[in-house]
């Protein structure tokens, strides 16, 4: 089985007050049809590790390919229209856009890539009731509860089906019951065409991944699978 997401020597370091090494020499490869659960302790590099997945950011050094593709991250331009169609991005905190409705939070991700208003709105809509949110559509974010956000917010990660979807502590701030949900929610979202990768404090949801990784050292190590 070819892999979909290839790192090889991932090193990235910040300059604060002084050079900090957050991920060294890190190698991984990942594959379509897996759900990747990423633990560690606050600090160990799995937010830094999916902002580099998700070209958000860009590593110190080492090489990012996705289909044997090697990312060159000058190209700026190129790797947003890469991350519109193909990856879906879930945050802790939802970051919807607070001055729009969860239908136009959901939907203005589709118009990234299409100019069809009506098709964009008509899936947006579909999305929104199949995750049970039919009710919800003309709400603000400020009007929604954190499981309802976050139902958006993965909505808006799927809309335009991406390959890849990464979650970065996705039911961090939610209370048990609605953390299962939402984590249905993404687990359903698995097939033999998408990779997922999610970050996790959570032993109970980690446990429920394909393969779980840990964090350690700015490295990656299998713990199960």
């Amino acid at each position: 089985m070819n892999s979909y997401l290839q790192l090889k020597n991932i090193s990235k370091n910040f300059n604060i007050d002084k050079k900090v090494k957050v991920l060294k020499n890190l190698s991984y490869d990942f594959h379509k049809g897996t759900v990747y659960a990423l633990m560690g302790p606050s600090g160990s590099g799995k937010s830094t590790l999916l902002n580099l997945i998700s070209l958000i950011d860009r590593p110190s050094l080492g090489s990012i390919k996705f289909s044997n593709n090697q990312i060159n991250f000058n190209n700026k331009n190129k790797n947003d229209i890469f991350r519109a169609k193909n990856i879906g991005i879930v945050y802790q905190q939802n970051n919807l856009l607070p001055d729009f409705t969860a239908l136009e939070n959901v939907y203005l991700a589709n118009l990234s890539l299409n100019n069809n208003k009506d098709l964009a709105i008509s899936k947006a809509e579909n999305l929104l009731k199949k995750i049970g949110l039919s009710n919800r559509l003309n709400h603000f974010p400020s009007q929604l509860s954190g499981g309802e956000s976050q139902r958006v917010a993965i909505a808006r990660a799927i809309i335009n089906d991406p390959e890849i979807i990464l979650a970065d502590e996705p039911t961090g701030s939610l209370d048990l019951n609605t953390a299962k949900e939402i984590f249905q929610l993404l687990e359903v979202q698995k097939n033999p065409n998408r990779l997922i990768i999610f970050a996790t404090h959570n032993r109970f949801f980690a446990n429920k991944s394909d393969l779980l990784l840990e964090m350690s050292d700015g490295n990656i190590k299998p713990l199960h699978g």
